[in-house]
């Protein structure tokens, strides 16, 4: 997987980086974690040669994947519907490791966090490449859905972009320090929404 990703930046530079992301917001495999880290760390001075790319090109080459990946699942969303695209995920989405209970899951989400589901959805491991999914189902207009998708990506992809860049060869304990917070977060997620359940179940008691 690394050296793929090292290859295709190398080789086709900034429009590799957009495409990488692109393909990591439609196969979840592919990490963004360590795909925006070495991009970041080809612009950095510290590696051998000097920088390879720019910094700033190597961010919104980022943003530009990330977002048109993100626009990929909201159309599906939007025209196919809840039911179908459950359907359509049990039958094909073990292919893009996802299924019918992942898209329930980020609806569920959604739904009780309104737009900014979007925003923060983005930087959420394992929610951000599927909450574009209920934003179309729930026909969210496609200019809130751009800004939201893009303030969270920018967040995410500047974030990875820099820790490569600052961290330079040792880009790679991005991933091995990321991984855990990331799980932190979304466990705390987890938590919250048990919580909230709980609190509802209770107040329904009561009465």
């Amino acid at each position: 997987m690394l050296e793929w990703i090292t290859n295709t930046i190398n080789y086709f530079g900034y429009w590799g980086i957009a495409l990488l992301m692109f393909l990591e917001n439609l196969f979840p495999p592919i990490p963004s974690e360590l795909i925006m880290p070495l991009a970041g760390f080809t612009a950095s001075p510290y590696q051998p040669g000097g920088a390879k790319l720019n910094i700033i090109g190597v961010f919104f080459a980022g943003l530009l994947g990330s977002v048109l990946g993100a626009l990929i699942w909201y159309y599906p969303g939007k025209f196919l519907g809840e039911t179908r695209l459950k359907a359509w995920a049990d039958k094909y989405g073990k292919w893009l490791a996802i299924s019918s209970k992942d898209i329930t899951k980020a609806k569920e989400w959604f739904d009780r966090q309104g737009r900014k589901a979007v925003l923060i959805g983005r930087l959420v491991p394992g929610i951000r490449t599927l909450i574009s999914v209920p934003a179309g189902i729930s026909n969210m207009p496609l200019l809130p859905f751009l800004f939201y998708t893009t303030v969270g990506s920018a967040a995410w992809v500047g974030l990875l972009t820099y820790s490569g860049y600052a961290l330079g060869s040792q880009y790679e304990l991005v991933d091995k320090y990321l991984a855990p917070v990331s799980k932190i977060v979304l466990g705390g997620l987890v938590l919250a929404f048990v919580f909230w359940i709980f609190k509802r179940q209770l107040r329904r008691t009561r009465r």
